[in-house]
C-alpha cells in the first residue's frame, strides 16, 4: 500500500475512533446502546428518540424541540455586571445562540461550552455585530461575579477581546429560569454532589438558534458543533426561518450506578480516554511507518551497492 493510500486509511479510522469514543460516553451514560451526537460538517439528521429505558433521575432531563416556540422575553434576569435585563434586550436586531447551562457544573457544560466556542472560531460572523450570545444559568444561586469570570473565560478563549459586547453571561431567580427552561423545552433535575448537598444538576447538552424576533430556530445537541450548521442556522434565523428537527440523541451530565445508588461525572474521563487513544494511535503508526521508511532506506542503500559491485 502507497504511503498516500496508508495516510488516507488513517485518517479514516482516526475520524471513527474518535466518534466512537463519544458513542461510547454516551452508552455508559444512558446505560443503553444510544449514540451521542457529534455533529459533523453539515449534518442534520433527523430521528426518532431513544427508547431506552432511563434511570429514574433522568426520566425528567432532556431536551424537547419546541421550534417556533416563543422565548419569554419579558422575564428578568441579571447580566455579567451586576444589571438588571429583560431577555428581549438580546433580541430585535440579530439572531442570537443560546444556551443554559451552570456555572459551577464540574464536567458537561464546560464540553459544551469548549464546543460551542470553538465552533465559533470558524464561523465568519461576528458575535455583537451578526448575532448575540446568550448564557443563562439554571441555577438560581449563582451571582453575577461568576457569570463575569466565565464570560471573560470564553472570550478570551474565542480570541477576540472585541467582541465582549456580544457575549451575555446571565444569572437569574428560579421563576425565570423555569419559564425559559420551560419554552426551550430542557428538562433538568437537582442531584446530590460528593458533599451530599443539592448544588449539582442532571442536565443534558444542547445549543439553540433563536430567530431575531425570539422564536426557536434549532437545536444542536451535544458537546461537539458543527461550523458550517450554525452558520446556516445563524443565516436562516436572520430571516426568521424556523428549521427543522435534528436526532434527539442526547449527552446527560451524569451517570446513574444503580448498584451504588450514585451518581458520578464521567463524560469528561471518557473524552480524555479517547484522546489518549487518538495520540496512542498516532504514535504507533508514526513509529511503523518510520520503521518502513528505515527498512526501504536500508535495502536501497544494499542494492545500490550491489549495482555499484556488479559493475
Amino acid at each position: 500500500m502507497e504511503w498516500k493510500e496508508q495516510m488516507i486509511q488513517w485518517r479514516r479510522m482516526r475520524r471513527t475512533a474518535k466518534r466512537g469514543g463519544i458513542a461510547f460516553a454516551c452508552c455508559v451514560l444512558l446505560g443503553a446502546a444510544a449514540l451521542a451526537q457529534v455533529s459533523g460538517y453539515g449534518d442534520k439528521q433527523e430521528g426518532q428518540n431513544v427508547g431506552d429505558q432511563l434511570p429514574t433521575v433522568l426520566q425528567r432531563v432532556g431536551v424537547s424541540q419546541r421550534l417556533n416556540q416563543p422565548l419569554p422575553l419579558d422575564a428578568q434576569f441579571v447580566d455579567e455586571t451586576g444589571k438588571t435585563v429583560r431577555l428581549g434586550d438580546y433580541f430585535g436586531k440579530r439572531p442570537a445562540l443560546l444556551s443554559l447551562v451552570y456555572y459551577n457544573c464540574p464536567m458537561l457544560c464546560s464540553e459544551e461550552m469548549d464546543g460551542l466556542a470553538s465552533a465559533l472560531m470558524m464561523v465568519k460572523l461576528t458575535p455583537g455585530k451578526d448575532f448575540n450570545i446568550v448564557i443563562v444559568s439554571i441555577d438560581p444561586s449563582e451571582t453575577p461575579a461568576l457569570a463575569a469570570k466565565k464570560k471573560a473565560y470564553y472570550v478570551k478563549r474565542y480570541g477576540r477581546p472585541e467582541t465582549a459586547d456580544g457575549w451575555h453571561f446571565l444569572t437569574g431567580k428560579q421563576p425565570a429560569i423555569d419559564a425559559l427552561a420551560n419554552a426551550v423545552g430542557f428538562g433538568y433535575v437537582r442531584v446530590p454532589g460528593p458533599d451530599g448537598k443539592l448544588n449539582q444538576f442532571a442536565h443534558a447538552s444542547a445549543i439553540e438558534v433563536v430567530t431575531t424576533d425570539g422564536h426557536l430556530a434549532q437545536y444542536y445537541l451535544g458537546v461537539e458543533y458543527s461550523p458550517k450548521d450554525i452558520l446556516l442556522g445563524l443565516i436562516e434565523a436572520s430571516g426568521n426561518k424556523i428549521g427543522s428537527p435534528v436526532a434527539n440523541i442526547l449527552t446527560y451530565c451524569y451517570h446513574y450506578d444503580p448498584q451504588t445508588n450514585r451518581h458520578s461525572l464521567i463524560v469528561a474521563r471518557v473524552v480524555q480516554v479517547g484522546g489518549m487513544m487518538t495520540v496512542a494511535g498516532l504514535g504507533g503508526f508514526m513509529f511503523v511507518m518510520f520503521r518502513r521508511d528505515l527498512r526501504l532506506g536500508r535495502e536501497h542503500a544494499l542494492t545500490g551497492k550491489r549495482r555499484d559491485d556488479e559493475g
